[in-house]
């Protein structure tokens, strides 16, 4: 095994990356920590990896994420310490919003500025995780009250470059209602025409590459990122009567329905009788079927579950007519909005918990007509694209990573602009679920990134050391 790869927090986007490059990329061996107390595994993890990784000559490459203290490990094992040594960013320490900023808390971003100064090569899973990691080393080491490092971002930046997370997107079309069949018809016609050409992960089919490698342009660069934003950009607008005038009608102070007629149709109590998972709403039609939303977030309070809470309160309180999943993981504590609002909200409720199998969580995805994030901390939103993927329409904050992956008309700027959004999609819920999302997921798949992270894990150890 040539390839080390070491995780010490193997949970959530952690894990799986880690098992997709098992599974995809030849000669790896890895070695984890289970996803629990994350505090512990950031201060601790470097000294049982020196006893758990055995001594072997055959490692060139090793590939670690941020919350491993690369520099402590290098130092207690050298043979490790002459690998090519690749640091990888799921999230950076230094705009993390804490609570309560304590002293304890800088020991963690401190270490991973640190991993950075050992690391040979430092990769982010967004821009804007990489800079706004980069700029604010300096007024980050200003906590130190005295003899303070100069110029680290200087020392660090040229080692360091965007390598998007790579998500193992499934064929989740046997999960979709009817009004979402027309929305994979034309995603899988326009995903294809983009990537003619790409890396096999183990469950695809050669024959379908073939068939459209024959008939693509021989000018398109497989793969292309640049290429793939191109195209996205001449989908063309949304005739009248979409959600983007559902939006637009929103930038006025008026609260008054968009559309005339609304008045006339049928009164529903709010995540009534009507309510409940989409097998309930036979019978019904598209426009009188509740609107779906779903939050497939981790219950912690860097994702702003209260924010949440409160945008569906309101909608309860005008006596709007919707459903709500609450997805995501669970830790040991967990906030108490959480206990809170399944009380509040009960009949709005279809799912309230962490589904534990992957293909009942994209079921619960492809039944939701919107995905919805509050998100204080996000660099880059697994759960935000993998719901697009299943057919939903994203609203993001117009802030963090979101409006480097979301165009701006999936973005809000105020919990108030979220509320009028889900508001007046309560009200035209029909509206919404003919939407196709202009987000192409496909670039942030797996198969348009794999040769990237094997051109980058293929390195020979390094000999100056």
């Amino acid at each position: 095994m040539s390839i080390l790869l070491i995780e010490a927090f193997y949970g959530g986007s952690h894990k799986q990356l880690i098992d997709l490059l098992q599974r995809n990329v030849e000669d790896c061996v890895a070695y984890t920590l289970p996803a629990k107390k994350w505090h512990w595994r950031a201060r601790t993890a470097a000294i049982y990896f020196m006893q758990a990784v055995p001594v072997s000559g055959s490692y060139r490459v090793l590939f670690t994420s941020s919350v491993l203290n690369l520099a402590e490990l290098a130092a207690l094992r050298p043979d490790l310490a002459t690998l090519k040594k690749i640091l990888y960013f799921h999230e950076n320490q230094l705009v993390y919003p804490v609570r309560k900023n304590q002293e304890r808390d800088f020991q963690y971003g401190y270490n991973q500025v640190l991993s950075c100064l050992v690391a040979d090569v430092v990769v982010f899973n967004s821009a804007f995780n990489m800079e706004s990691f980069l700029t604010t080393i300096g007024t980050f080491m200003k906590l130190i009250p005295d003899y303070r490092p100069k110029d680290l971002e200087k020392i660090i930046r040229p080692k360091c470059q965007v390598l998007y997370f790579p998500i193992n997107f499934p064929d989740v079309k046997r999960f979709f209602t009817d009004d979402k069949h027309s929305y994979f018809s034309e995603k899988t016609v326009v995903e294809e025409a983009r990537n003619p050409e790409r890396c096999l992960s183990e469950n695809e089919d050669s024959t379908l590459v073939k068939r459209l490698t024959k008939n693509s342009d021989s000018d398109q660069e497989p793969g292309s990122c640049k290429k793939i934003s191109a195209t996205c950009q001449e989908v063309p607008l949304n005739p009248p009567g979409t959600p983007q005038e559902l939006n637009r009608k929103e930038e006025s102070e008026s609260t008054v329905p968009y559309h005339e007629e609304d008045k006339e149709q049928p009164t529903f109590d709010p995540c009534g009788k009507t309510g409940g998972m989409v097998e309930k709403c036979d019978g019904l039609t598209n426009q009188q079927r509740p609107l779906r939303i779903v939050w497939p977030h981790r219950w912690e309070h860097d994702k702003d579950p209260e924010a949440f809470f409160k945008t569906l309160l309101k909608l309860k309180e005008k006596g709007l007519n919707f459903q709500v999943s609450v997805l995501g993981e669970t830790f040991s504590d967990v906030p108490d909005i959480f206990t809170e609002a399944r009380k509040d909200l009960d009949v709005c409720v279809s799912h309230w918990g962490y589904i534990s199998s992957k293909e009942e969580y994209f079921k619960a995805l492809c039944e939701a007509d919107v995905v919805v994030s509050t998100a204080k901390h996000e660099f880059f939103g697994v759960a935000m694209l993998e719901a697009v993927h299943c057919g939903c329409y994203p609203l993001c904050p117009n802030a963090l990573v979101y409006p480097e992956i979301f165009a701006a008309e999936y973005l809000y700027s105020t919990p108030e602009q979220l509320f009028k959004r889900l508001q007046n999609f309560c009200k035209r819920p029909d509206l919404v679920r003919k939407h196709h999302a202009k987000v192409d997921t496909d670039q942030f798949s797996w198969a348009a990134l794999c040769r990237e992270f094997r051109s980058l894990l293929a390195a020979e150890a390094r000999e100056d050391l």
